[in-house]
This record gives structure tokens, C-alpha cells and sequence, in this order.
């Protein structure tokens, strides 16, 4: 369970930081809400309207759909929070590059 809340320290392809300061990820907290709250909704569409379930079952598939993706919410969470803040460099990442092929 603790490898669900691993981060590589930098970006293997451009060495960014991924920890620009202490507490950074914290904001990730808001947007993985959002993120919960529309795997519930789809749970609950495809559990209730296409299957025809009732609450109960309908609130345990929301459950379980919500235990079961939690990892790929923290992660999709993480990137979107940080995609916020850091704009990617094609360029600076294919100098990067072409500096680690030559060494």
C-alpha cells in the first residue's frame, strides 16, 4: 500500500523536480475530489441508469468503484496539479536528451 504514495524525485526524461517545495502535492487533495466525485458520477450512471441497480447496490458500486481506482485518481490528481504550474519544454527536453546521447 505505501508504493501507491511513491514519486520519482525528478522526471527521467527532463530532470525536473517534482517537489517544487515542501507540501506542494497538498493542492492535489482539491482536485482529487473533483476527480472522486466523476468516477462516482460514472459509477453511479453506468451502475443505476444502464444497469437498472438499485440504491443500495448502485451506492456499493460507487464505493467499490472509488476503493478500486484510488491510486489512478491520486496519480491523474498529482498531474493535473502540477501541469498547473509547469509548463512542459519540448525543446529543453530534447537538449536533455541529445546532451545524455552524447555522454
Amino acid at each position: 500500500m505505501g508504493k501507491i504514495f511513491e514519486m520519482h524525485e525528478r522526471c527521467s526524461h527532463c530532470g525536473l523536480k517534482y517537489k517544487i517545495e515542501p507540501s506542494f502535492f497538498y493542492g492535489a487533495m482539491y482536485v482529487s475530489y473533483a476527480v472522486g466525485i466523476a468516477f462516482a458520477v460514472a459509477a453511479f450512471v453506468i451502475a443505476n441508469l444502464f444497469l437498472g441497480a438499485d440504491l443500495i447496490t448502485t451506492f456499493i458500486a460507487i464505493i467499490g468503484t472509488l476503493i478500486v481506482f484510488m491510486p489512478v485518481i491520486m496519480r491523474i490528481s498529482r498531474n493535473i496539479w502540477i501541469n498547473m504550474f509547469v509548463k512542459y519544454e519540448p525543446k529543453v527536453s530534447q537538449k536533455k536528451t541529445n546532451i545524455q546521447q552524447n555522454e
